[in-house]
């Protein structure tokens, strides 16, 4: 019997920028150490993404040792400040959620509102904020920073692949922003999935996570192809009036992920 193992860890320090694919990760206790710590809202406080500004794509982060600096096609590379000197906050909102966020450097809103055309600010979680996810699917005290609503999701390279087939262009998993991708499972199994255990971190499988217009963005480009591959999810993957692709995930308590760690099912 093939194992089910971890084949991608991913994360995505500013919430809508470009990701980054780790070889290891901490998890802390709002999901993989550096996810979704930083975001970029307009002067209301409001989070901007790539829905509104697909440009957004194509911003990479880079990290060292929690130093981040941000490319961009045709721009200087950009450091970004250390967050943690950072003294004026910002209430911004994440959906329904608000939070007290620090406002990190001018310079950095002046640069990436020259890359995007549009005016903005980047803000940071703070490490003693909590947003507590949705007690609908979540215990008490489950958190996440600025990420949609979870603190983890999670798509096995079986359901991408089945996807592709019904595809005329294939697409990569870069399209799904997942932060755990898994190996040697059969398309969707992990849609039935409820309890398992990620080398030594045990998660609850909560949610299946609903799909929208991001998915037709190319991350390289930052342009909008067509309606794929949204369109061919609605056809087989619709449930009520949403796509769904993937799972949102919660877990059980701290640790360490990395590449090639066993999936064990426990329920």
């Amino acid at each position: 019997m093939i194992p089910i193992t971890v084949s991608e860890l991913n994360i995505y320090p500013v919430k809508s920028l470009a990701g980054m694919r780790l070889t290891e990760s901490a998890l802390g206790a709002t999901g993989l150490q550096y996810d979704r710590r930083w975001m970029v809202v307009d002067p209301n406080g409001r989070f901007l993404t790539q829905r509104q500004h697909p440009k957004m794509a194509t911003i990479q982060p880079h990290l060292s040792q929690g130093a981040l600096v941000l490319s961009a096609p045709a721009a200087m590379d950009h450091a970004v400040p250390d967050a943690s000197l950072a003294k004026q906050t910002l209430r911004v909102r994440v959906w329904d959620a608000t939070v007290e966020a620090l406002r990190v450097s001018r310079e950095t809103d002046e640069w990436l509102s020259r890359v995007l055309g549009v005016d903005c600010i980047l803000v940071y979680y703070p490490d003693n904020a909590v947003r507590q996810v949705d007690e609908e699917y979540a215990n008490t005290g489950d958190q996440t920073a600025f990420s949609d609503g979870f603190p983890l999701l999670l798509i096995s390279e079986g359901s991408l692949a089945a996807l592709n087939q019904r595809l005329e262009q294939p697409v990569s998993m870069a399209r799904f922003r997942p932060n755990i991708v898994v190996s040697g499972c059969e398309p969707f199994a992990e849609d039935d999935w409820r309890h398992i255990r990620i080398g030594d971190v045990s998660m609850r499988v909560v949610k299946p996570c609903s799909r929208c217009t991001i998915t037709t963005i190319d991350p390289k480009s930052g342009m909008k192809s067509s309606r794929e591959p949204l369109t061919t999810l609605f056809d087989f993957r619709k449930q009520g009036k949403q796509a769904m692709f993937g799972q949102n995930v919660i877990h059980d308590h701290k640790g360490t992920l990395k590449v090639g760690d066993l999936v064990d099912l426990l329920g």
